[in-house]
């Protein structure tokens, strides 16, 4: 398996290695020896068409991500909060899908979010760290200082996501 380097300090896109034949196929999505960090928390997530989830990140006990779809197509995208970061309030977005066998490693300090493209969507992810929902924050998916391009649809949003804060507000915190 190899990896893509981003503009992003330590944002990966790795390429993952699929084995097709007349039954379906076998892919690797995942090895240990590609990160520095060890994941300890797997998760993951079902979504119909046109579901944005995100962004979230956890401020005090930051995760690294490795993200990865099993079934079906997503817009991920991920907005670098490391305030002492190049590209601090940037976005970078990856189609990420069953066909395509990407997945994106992102590092502590990013908020993290992806729009469903497909009628059924299997987001699988890693995490470095376990959940805190105390530590948790949102931030908005539409953020004007962010602008964020998302294709245009009719987003499914929960009430949470709906109620994220600005990036500004973040750098106060």
């Amino acid at each position: 398996m190899k990896y893509q380097k981003t503009k992003f300090k330590d944002l990966r896109i790795y390429n993952g290695i699929k084995f097709d034949d007349t039954r379906g196929h076998f892919r690797e999505v995942f090895k240990e020896n590609f990160l520095e960090k060890k994941l300890i928390f797997w998760c993951m997530s079902r979504s119909k068409k046109n579901v944005l989830r995100g962004m979230h990140l956890q401020i005090k006990k930051p995760q690294d991500k490795f993200v990865s779809v099993i079934k079906g197509k997503i817009l991920d995208v991920v907005v670098d909060c490391r305030k002492k970061s190049k590209t601090y309030g940037k976005y970078f977005k990856v189609i990420l899908s069953d066909k395509n066998c990407k997945s994106l490693y992102i590092p502590a300090g990013f908020a993290h979010g992806f729009l469903t493209l497909s009628k059924e969507n299997l987001v699988f992810y890693g995490c470095s760290t376990y959940r805190s929902a105390k530590h948790e924050t949102t931030i908005k998916w539409n953020d004007e200082n962010i602008k964020i391009n998302w294709p245009k649809c009719k987003k499914i949003i929960s009430k949470k996501d709906s109620n994220g804060i600005s990036i500004k507000l973040l750098k106060k915190l």
